[in-house]
């Protein structure tokens, strides 16, 4: 399992706009080739700060699956416009539980 963490920043003033496109998107995520769903996570320190938490069964999933879908061009499309910068993104592996 592999665990995709974006960290989003939005434009100010923007944030409940981008967290309903977001929620908007949810089925893209849930259909997507090897998806296991997702959490988005608000900083409180930062309140325009997002992070994306994307589970995927392989890394490929991510990278090739999605990344060349229209499902991934209409998520960009909803979202995108609310972004202040290009996301941030890194795919992590569990090496240890509680």
């Amino acid at each position: 399992m592999i665990t995709e963490i974006a960290q989003i920043n939005v434009k100010p003033g923007s944030e409940k706009d981008f967290e309903a496109a977001v929620a908007k998107a949810r089925p893209l995520f849930l259909r997507a080739k090897g998806g296991k769903g997702f959490e988005l996570h608000r900083s409180i320190e930062k309140p325009s700060r997002y992070r994306l938490v994307a589970k995927w069964e392989t890394l490929e999933n991510h990278t090739v699956d999605f990344r060349d879908s229209e499902d991934f061009t209409a998520w960009r499309a909803l979202v995108g416009p609310y972004f202040a910068a290009a996301p941030e993104v890194e795919h992590t592996e569990t090496v240890l539980t509680t």
